[in-house]
């Protein structure tokens, strides 16, 4: 950072920053079919309710797999854009009740996307996410049969939703006019007063002298 002293208690300063080149926020849902999905071992599905199960969601990285410049007339101006191809990973985690204990199942997914921003190469494309959610639209158990070898299975149908703010940005150096921060003030803390214990005046002092007997 470099800084130029100026009258009035302002400096002219430059920064390092990230201009914003697009921001945009956007919902996706999707639906993920699972089949023969092994349940914990030692579970059977007599050991639990389906509906009971419930899942969650957890983003992991984001990759860009692509952006294509593509022409676009917004508001009767002919602008260029790109399309930008991101496959989004995550990992579902189902969860079984079972007799006060909860068994899980992580499941790791990757669903792709396409969003339409100013990104032009050299950009950034950030996704973070504010909201992850998901439940269990269908889950069938399948018992193991005879064959003790084999592991109870599940199918089911789970459904995602996605709140995702997509940023493109580039570092870019500022200059602008500002005045530096003045610390607060400190806050009062008077001192209390003093507290005197209370005296037994009974005993002492007593005006008449002695004892206080006649």
């Amino acid at each position: 950072m470099q800084a130029n002293n100026l009258s009035g208690g302002q400096e002219l300063i430059c920064i390092n920053v990230d201009k914003v080149y697009d921001w945009v926020i956007n919902e996706a849902t999707f639906d993920l079919t699972l089949t023969d999905i092994d349940l914990p071992d030692g579970v059977e599905c007599d050991d639990f309710d389906p509906a009971d199960v419930t899942c969650t969601v957890t983003p992991d990285s984001v990759d860009i797999l692509e952006r294509n410049n593509r022409t676009f007339v917004i508001d009767g101006v002919e602008t260029i854009l790109q399309v930008v191809n991101l496959r989004k990973n995550f990992t579902v985690t189902i969860s079984i009740p079972i007799n006060g204990t909860v068994e899980e199942v992580e499941l790791e997914f990757s669903r792709c996307e396409q969003v339409v921003l100013c990104a032009p190469e050299g950009t950034d494309v950030d996704v973070t996410y504010s909201d992850a959610d998901c439940f269990v639209c269908t889950f069938d158990c399948t018992d193991d049969g005879t064959d003790t070898d084999e592991l109870a299975t599940f199918d089911a149908q789970i459904t995602v939703r996605l709140c995702q703010s997509i940023q493109s940005s580039f570092p870019v150096t500022v200059e602008f006019l500002a005045e530096f921060c003045e610390p607060r003030d400190v806050l009062p803390t008077p001192c209390p007063t003093p507290v005197r214990p209370p005296q037994c005046p009974i005993v002492f002092p007593n005006i008449n002298g002695g004892n206080g007997e006649g």
